[in-house]
């Protein structure tokens, strides 16, 4: 007959105090296994988060819009958006050459006490680069930017905007002080408007249209600026130019046929050009000139409509610099000067060696996308290096 020994049964009278051998190991035993478990659901979520990034990366990279000037109703963008930067027409350098460059000279001030000025909008095609078409709202007979309005400290400014559009516009000038509800109100197609504020502020300043969605009004077109020079003379210069730097946003090349407005690409403030006066390399191909030895005054704004200008001239340092349009103090060796988007600043420069120096904004990406123009200095050899 088969025996056998009955298993032991677990002594209830046979309990240690807590901390004893038998009941560490059980612990450690335990928490061993509850370690273990956590540790696989962390790798578990870890491999479910990657997997989901990587879809999402996959679908960014094949999804975009048929209708890049449209966003979709919760603001969302899906990104890349396409560029077409540094995309022209194929005789581009033939387009540069014939195409007659934006004036960059300073005007003179209008007599009297009243400087009377009378802008009409107008919806129109311009070319922002050579071959390179854009519909824009802009200015009948100047495009973008609009005209340079020059004044002097404490003039009065009578300023009648005609709207020539299919669609409401204003204008909002950056020297005004004046109620924004009274004097910039939108103007209905069709329609005028005439406003006065008296520019006691000096400096250079922007003006722009001022109605919802501003950065769409701005971006396709609608600013410019007004010069206010101070009634005490600033130190006297050979030659005084303007500069206003902007950023274009296209939804097609506008080669074959003219761009509009890419707004999603506006809002990432990922533009296709960025221009002097309205117009891709314009100064390179037209240098803007003097002679040895003259001092240069440059009035720099910059439209953006989001993007700051970081004005620099290359193989010089500024000899004054009125920073931000500050007109009551200047810097003196200043290299680059930060403008910011809505502002202006006023620079000289005297040059007394001939050459080609460029005039860039040195965030550089905006060199590559056409906000670069040339100073000819006398009458060198060659061209500029940028």
């Amino acid at each position: 007959m088969a025996s056998y020994h009955a298993s032991p049964r677990y002594d209830w009278s046979d309990r240690r105090e807590p901390g004893s051998g038998a009941s560490v190991k059980i612990l450690a035993l335990f928490l061993g296994i509850a370690v273990g478990i956590l540790a696989v659901l962390a790798v578990v979520l870890v491999k479910t988060a990657d997997d989901a990034r990587d879809e999402a990366k996959a679908a960014a990279s094949t999804t975009g819009y048929a209708d890049h000037g449209a966003v979709p109703a919760d603001g969302a963008v899906s990104l890349p958006l396409q560029s077409f930067a540094g995309k022209t027409a194929p005789n581009a350098e033939e387009l540069a050459m014939a195409h007659a460059p934006a004036a960059a000279a300073l005007p003179p001030i209008p007599a009297g006490e009243i400087a009377r000025v009378h802008m009409t909008l107008k919806d129109m095609v311009v070319e922002i680069a050579p071959g390179v078409k854009y519909n824009t709202w802009a200015f009948d007979g100047h495009g973008a930017p609009g005209p340079i309005v020059h004044v002097r400290e404490g003039q009065t400014v009578e300023m009648t905007l005609t709207n020539g559009g299919a669609i409401p516009h204003s204008i909002d000038f950056h020297a005004a002080r004046i109620a924004p509800d009274v004097a910039f109100r939108d103007v209905a197609p069709g329609e005028s408007f005439t406003f006065r504020f008296v520019a006691n502020d000096p400096g250079v300043y922007m003006y722009h249209c001022g109605t919802k969605p501003v950065l769409a009004h701005i971006a396709n077109g609608m600013y410019g600026a007004i010069v206010v020079s101070p009634a005490k003379p600033l130190p006297k210069v050979d030659k005084e130019y303007v500069l206003v730097a902007s950023e274009w946003y296209l939804n097609s090349d506008g080669v074959e046929q003219a761009a509009s407005l890419d707004l999603a690409k506006a809002r990432a403030m990922q533009p296709d050009w960025t221009t002097f006066n309205g117009y891709a390399n314009q100064y390179v191909t037209h240098p803007l000139t003097s002679k040895p030895g003259d001092t240069v005054r440059f009035w720099v704004v910059a439209a953006g409509p989001t993007l700051d200008t970081d004005f620099h001239v290359v193989g010089t340092i500024f000899d004054r610099a009125w920073v931000n349009g500050d007109m009551t103090q200047f810097q003196q060796g200043v290299q680059t000067v930060g403008v910011p988007a809505g502002g202006g600043a006023v620079f000289d420069v005297k040059i007394d060696e001939p050459g080609m120096y460029p005039f860039v904004s040195h965030a550089f990406a905006h060199v590559d996308l056409g906000q670069v123009g040339l100073l000819k200095v006398g009458n060198p050899k060659g061209k500029g290096s940028h």
